[in-house]
This record gives structure tokens, sequence and C-alpha cells, in this order.
């Protein structure tokens, strides 16, 4: 069952790699000539994405119907299923948005979304384990499935505004606006070295081994690197012969579960995205921000209907990690642990996406924010709740800690 559940995921992942590509050409369509024109050139082409991105979407689907039945419980538990599972609400959440704004552009932006969450949650154990008798709740489920929900959706809020900040920012001067479209370009693409670093290691066999003595119990604790070892475990000496030697050591306050490779791993990410961005700016010669924007400038996009794209989908979403994030998360923790609210690490993030989420909405709806405003906020909201599944999730000790 379980190895039927990662045909499916596998299937899934192409159809969006081939939905994506149907979205570009559909974009590209209106430089070309064909039957029609260019306009229904890009109908045509984006209608193809829609229905390849559907079929894609109920094979991942049957990824977690697949993964439930095999597991025997909702697959949400690990990085891997709950990094797919948010994939396959991103992918949600376009088909229903697009069947509103039918923009292929929106498309272009958003599907990869889902393909490099599927890449990254690939690099994680996709073993299938039993859970603690704590986390045996149904009230659980329904918790991580909405929050997940409500998350794909400001997704879609994030890939409208980045598509908005691309065209609306002046690309012909340097200025603060520019430096935040390549620094969130920058992450991006940080993320994407993340997923293509550790995919060429793993195939290279690279393994580095880490020993230490805790000091409590005076037993020794190994940690298995699988990227090059920059930062070593904090007390621990390398017993790997050979290689590349550490140059800094873990904090002594990281004290999460592997928290010296976790470090490790967002540092190199960092690290390779500056190269990756290094490497493409390179080749364009200009600021990638600028470069994209000229490509755009064919797309022929109404900013104010963007605009209402992104704030829909954010307002479509906001109620409904309001219910996951929040209200369901505190009856399960009332559950489990006999408490709704303990300040852990990821409920105080998930409690700060949430006010920044209201403070976006208030400042829509009273104060008039809309435009470039706007679309920065979308962004950064996304980068927040980024930032609490990568960062908080791997670098911080605490209940919600995976992998």
């Amino acid at each position: 069952m379980l190895q039927m559940a990662s045909a499916a995921l596998l299937v899934a992942f192409a159809l969006y790699v081939v939905g994506t590509v149907l979205y570009f050409f559909s974009i590209t369509g209106r430089m070309m000539r064909g039957a029609g024109g260019p306009v229904v050139h890009a109908r045509r082409f984006g209608e193809r994405g829609y229905l390849v991105v559907l079929v894609g979407w109920l094979f991942q689907l049957a990824f977690v119907v697949l993964r439930w039945i095999g597991s025997g419980h909702a697959p949400t538990s690990n990085m891997f299923e709950f990094m797919s599972f948010l994939a396959f609400s991103v992918v949600l959440a376009f088909l229903v948005v697009y069947r509103l704004y039918p923009i292929a552009l929106l498309g272009l932006f958003t599907v990869p979304v889902a393909v490099v969450l599927i890449a990254y949650a690939s690099v994680f154990s996709t073993q299938a384990t039993p859970l603690i008798p704590a986390l045996q709740s149904y009230w659980l489920y329904i918790h991580v499935t909405v929050a997940a929900l409500g998350e794909g959706a400001f997704a879609v809020g994030f890939a409208a505004g980045l598509m908005y900040l691309l065209v609306a920012v002046r690309q012909d001067r340097r200025s603060l606006e520019t430096a935040l479209v390549e620094t969130v370009l920058w992450a991006i693409l940080s993320l994407v070295a993340f997923i293509v670093m550790t995919f060429a290691f793993r195939a290279a066999g690279h393994e580095v081994v880490f020993e230490r003595v805790v000091p409590d119990t005076g037993m020794k604790e190994t940690t298995v690197y699988t990227l090059p070892a920059l930062i070593k475990p904090h007390g621990a000496e390398k017993v790997t012969p050979g290689g590349l030697e550490p140059l800094f050591e873990t904090p002594a306050w990281m004290r999460g579960v592997n928290a010296g490779r976790k470090f490790n791993t967002f540092v190199l990410s960092l690290l390779g995205g500056t190269v990756l961005y290094g490497l493409l700016r390179l080749a364009a010669r200009e600021r990638l921000g600028k470069r994209i924007q000229a490509w755009l400038q064919g797309a022929d996009l109404d900013l104010d209907l963007v605009d209402e794209i992104s704030y829909r989908a954010i307002a479509i979403g906001f109620p409904i990690f309001t219910l996951g994030a929040l209200v369901f998360a505190m009856i399960w923790a009332a559950e489990a642990w006999g408490r709704p609210w303990g300040w852990d690490p990821k409920e105080t993030w998930a409690f700060i996406t949430w006010l920044f989420y209201a403070a976006y909405l208030h400042l829509r709806l009273s104060v008039g924010w809309h435009g470039k405003k706007s679309a920065w906020l979308a962004v950064l909201g996304f980068v927040i709740v980024m930032t609490n599944l990568v960062v908080i999730n791997l670098v911080l000790v605490g209940l919600h800690s995976y992998a």
C-alpha cells in the first residue's frame, strides 16, 4: 500500500512539472504566432495546464488516501508527510481560485510551489512510523490538515503577490524595493539549492559521522551528516577519516534532536542559494527581478485583478488557518497535554502568523492598503509561514519538532 502511495506521489509530481511547462507555453504563446492568435493560444495552453494539474492533484489525493490506509494515521506526522500534504493543499487552493480567475500566469507561479514542496519533502525519511499515544487523536488530524489547507490558500496569495511585485516594482533604478525582490528570489533559490545538494550528496553516498558523550548519561551519541560538515554538533568530534574538517561548532543553546546537523543544513542552504543566485545573475548580467519583469511584459497582466486574487486567496485561507492552527490546535493540546496553550516555539510562531494575516486584512479593509503594499504583505506572510515550517521545525526543539 505504501509503495502504491509513493508511486502515486511520483506521478503527481511529474504531472505538476508538465502542467508548469504548459503554463509557461501559454505565456510565451502571446509572443508566438498560431491559430486564433496569441490570446487563443494562451487560453488553450492554460486550460491544458489546468487539466494536467487537476489529474496530478487526483493522483496526490490517491497518495493521501493510500498513505493513510497503509500507515494507519493521517499522513501529516513527519516532515515528508506534512510537506507533501501542504503541496496537496496548495494545488487544491489553486484549482479553486483558477476557476474563478483563469489567469495562466497564476499557474506558472503557483504550481512550482507545490513542485518545490514535494521535492523538499522527499529529502526527509519517507518511512511510516506508528504514532505515540498522545498523538493518536482525531483532533490532531483535524488540526494539522485544516491548518495546511489554510496555508495552501496563503501560498496562492503569495504567488499572486509575487507576480504583482515582479511587474509593478520599477526596475530601471536600484531601490529598497528592488533589493527586497532580489532577497525573496534568493530565499526561494536557497530552498532549491538545499533540495539539489541533498539529492546530489545522497546519490554520491556522502556521509560524515560525529560522536559525543552525553554528560548526563555518559553514553555516546552518534550524528550522521549527509551534507558537507561546516558546523559540527556541540561537544562532538568527527570520527569519519579524511574529508572537510568542520569550521564551527553548533551553539550550546540549540538542543533539538540532531540540532547540529539541521543547523549545518540550514547554513549550507543559504550558502548554496547565494551561489545559485550569483550564477543566475551572472548569466542574466542584470538583476533577476529586472530580467523576469522584461519577460513578463508580454503577459499583459491586469494588476488590479492580480491584486484582487492575492487578497481573495488570503481572505479564504485566514478563517481556515484560524480554525486549524489555533482553535483545533488548542482543543487537541488540551486533550493530549492537559493544557490548551504552552508557548511551544511552533505554537508561538503560528500565533505570530495569525497576527500577521489579521493585520494584513485590517490594513487592506480598513486602511485601504492595496497594490504594492498589499502584495508585499502577501509575500512576507508566506515567508513567515515557511520560516515556521522550515527553520522553527528543524532548528528549535519543541513538541512540534519533526524529522
